[in-house]
């Protein structure tokens, strides 16, 4: 898969500030603020910064955390990790592989069949409504 990189002027001309920040800066959304926290409508959540499909909504439960948890991703080519050792702690970072955007983290106490919980940050998503 080709990278898409862009300057940090390119992208802020593209998201909000909240969304460059999330994803090009690896901040995180304040919980139970992003708005897709509580969405449970049905679609494909995609990188805000490039499209990407991501995660599908039926994937999606409410871990209490306050962040959307999914438990796979479509693909798993879609997504890259790598070990985040900021904030005094070591955790695993999810980010999109095609653009590289801080998306959150991943855990290893989620619901089967996968056992993982993928904690994205909603500021990296755009939901796609799927077609009825």
């Amino acid at each position: 898969m080709a990278k898409i990189e862009k300057s940090d002027a390119e992208w802020r001309e593209q998201l909000t500030e909240e969304q460059f920040l999330v994803t090009r800066k690896h901040a995180t959304e304040r919980p139970f603020t992003g708005k897709y926290a509580e969405t449970t409508d049905p679609g494909t959540y995609t990188c805000v910064c490039c499209g990407e499909p991501l995660f599908e909504s039926e994937t999606k439960f409410d871990a209490g955390c306050g962040w959307p948890s999914f438990y796979q991703p479509i693909e798993d080519a879609n997504i890259e990790t790598q070990t985040d050792r900021s904030h005094f702690m070591v955790r695993t970072e999810v980010h999109c592989a095609k653009c590289d955007a801080h998306l959150g983290h991943v855990f290893p106490d989620g619901p089967q069949p996968t056992g993982l919980r993928y904690c994205i940050n909603s500021a990296s998503l755009d939901l796609q409504p799927k077609d009825d």
